[in-house]
């Protein structure tokens, strides 16, 4: 086994130090775009969902655009990808693993933030600053959202499903909540 000599380590440290530098630029020049952009009042708003932060928002919106567009959450669904696939024969009927058709950019930022229902629901200092940005009618959908998907997420835990089946199945319900946050914005304008 060879170790890394101090010149390495410091080489590596500079290459960290340097993309941590780049994406805080190239954060900082979203958080001056948006504001402009036609689709913020939706980022703004599907942030007030927990594991929902502002990158995550720009990358869903920015990948799936309006989200009306979609009659109902089951369509978005299915574009994304986190639908099972169904394999059946005669009378029989088995699930399989998730489709993956459709934009893996929004599937993978999704999936990400369904992370975040692993713990109890609760509003994080963070959160509730969210939440003060957005109309009441968004902040209940995201209430009830946490409040499921975390029950949700322990259920099918104790189930003894897998973790990462767990958060898939998550991710897809957050895909619902995040139409509704859409659509609650685009009826209110």
């Amino acid at each position: 086994m060879s170790y890394a000599s101090a010149a390495d380590c410091q080489e590596y440290v500079r290459a960290v130090t340097e993309h941590t530098e780049r994406l805080q630029r190239l954060e900082a020049e979203l958080q001056a775009q948006v504001p402009s952009w036609r689709w913020a009042p939706v980022v703004e708003a599907i942030q007030a969902l927990r594991g929902v932060q502002f990158t995550a928002a720009v990358i869903l919106i920015a990948e799936l655009g309006d989200l009306p567009r979609f009659a109902n959450p089951r369509q978005l669904m299915s574009y994304l990808g986190l639908t099972p696939s169904a394999h059946s024969s005669g009378e029989r009927r088995r699930q399989g693993a998730i489709t993956k058709t459709g934009n893996s950019h929004a599937r993978r930022a999704l999936v990400e933030g369904a992370w975040a229902y692993r713990y109890p629901a609760k509003v994080s200092r963070h959160l509730q600053l969210r939440l003060e940005k957005v109309p009441t009618a968004i902040q209940d959908i995201s209430w009830k959202a946490q409040v499921r998907l975390c029950k949700r997420y322990r259920r099918l835990v104790a189930r003894g499903k897998n973790a990462n089946q767990v958060v898939v199945a998550i991710a897809r319900e957050m895909a619902a909540c995040v139409w509704a946050s859409a659509r609650e914005v685009a009826g209110a304008h």
